[in-house]
């Protein structure tokens, strides 16, 4: 069984781009020009709407799944002209008074960030029953009718990273390790897993993974520790490991720094692409294994200005919301892209399980 709930035939519609703008007279600029010629932005049309965000402990500058959140919502604010706010956690006793914060601003919807908020937001919505609310990477066994989740099938994009890492790999050791063991976490390193094991399964190599056995793994305790996640990749790298992918937030750059120093490593960046987010360690970025929460936020803001419903997104392979980064030149060869693509093909179609339990 999956490490996170798997939601069937579920129709997953993109939400509508607001109107243009109408044309300007034709003896005045048009909103791509001045009189001048020079090009500019045509106003973006004010909507009474406020959409705000409660991040978790990790904070917004965590150059993972908070940040691309916020991104989302700072797209929103730009691009549809609706008003934000937004309450930085960095405590879990943070939460409900963060919660509780915003539905005081008077926001329309409230957006929370991560699996460690499923309680504080079911309690909020319960209290607040004309909020709505939309939480990032968490779901309820039974609907809440003002609380929308967004999920992620991240593993199908972890299998493809996995495959690839073992082709690379020349020590034929990889690593991976979480922050906290929850299953938005423990997702990607199983998926990874699976993705080496089919490739060991398809060309007869011999790949291992330190760090997650399909039920038990390394983990640091929490999203803050950096030096406990240098330690970590330190271990992995000194048992030959020589790809690693860290699921925990800010303690990946202390993972980063490790592999760094080592020289002779890789890492693969999680959420989001990290030759951008961290571009200090674009240099040892193998590939990264993305999570487009930025758009999932921003779609669900625009359609919910029309009108909120609690229907989960969920972001696939199919749909593009999971995804991996541009592999480091070189380092994957023409070969083994033709087979990713021909997994990607299967995953999509269901024919090939993107976890160790299929």
């Amino acid at each position: 069984m999956k490490n996170t709930i798997r939601f069937g035939a579920i129709a997953a519609a993109s939400a509508l781009v607001l109107a243009a703008c109408a044309s300007a007279p034709e003896d005045e600029p048009t909103s791509s020009e001045t009189a001048g010629g020079t090009a500019t932005e045509a106003p973006v049309e004010t909507v009474d709407y406020k959409a705000c965000m409660v991040s978790d402990q990790g904070g917004f500058d965590d150059a993972s799944f908070n940040e691309s959140a916020y991104d989302g919502l700072v797209r929103a604010s730009e691009e549809l002209g609706i008003e934000t706010a937004e309450a930085e956690s960095t405590a879990e006793s943070d939460y409900g008074p963060n919660l509780q914060a915003q539905v005081d601003e008077g926001c329309d919807l409230i957006i929370t960030v991560g699996f460690l908020l499923g309680d504080a937001t079911s309690e909020a919505a319960a209290a607040n029953p004309d909020v709505n609310f939309a939480i990032v990477d968490f779901g309820y066994e039974e609907p809440i009718e003002n609380v929308k989740p967004l999920f992620f099938e991240t593993d199908e994009a972890a299998f493809l990273a996995g495959y690839a890492a073992a082709s690379a790999s020349g020590t034929g050791t990889l690593g991976t390790f979480g922050g906290v063991n929850i299953p938005t976490v423990s997702i990607f390193m199983d998926g990874f897993l699976a993705g080496a094991n089919h490739f060991n399964e398809e060309t007869g190599g011999d790949v291992s993974v330190l760090g997650w056995d399909g039920a038990e793994g390394s983990f640091v305790g929490n999203f803050e520790d950096a030096p406990a996640g240098q330690n970590i990749t330190q271990g992995f790298l000194d048992q030959g490991a020589d790809i690693v992918m860290p699921v925990a937030g800010p303690v990946g750059l202390g993972a980063a720094s490790a592999i760094q120093s080592a020289g002779d490593a890789w890492m693969i960046g999680v959420d989001s692409d990290w030759t951008e987010s961290a571009p200090e360690y674009a240099d040892i970025m193998f590939t990264s294994v993305l999570k487009q929460i930025s758009n999932a936020v921003y779609d669900t803001i625009e359609a919910s200005i029309d009108g909120f419903t609690n229907e989960p997104y969920v972001g696939t392979l199919e749909n593009e919301g999971v995804g991996i980064a541009d592999f480091a030149e070189g380092t994957v060869d023409d070969e083994t892209l033709a087979a990713i693509e021909e997994i990607r093909a299967g995953i999509i179609a269901g024919e090939i399980e993107p976890s160790t339990a299929g």
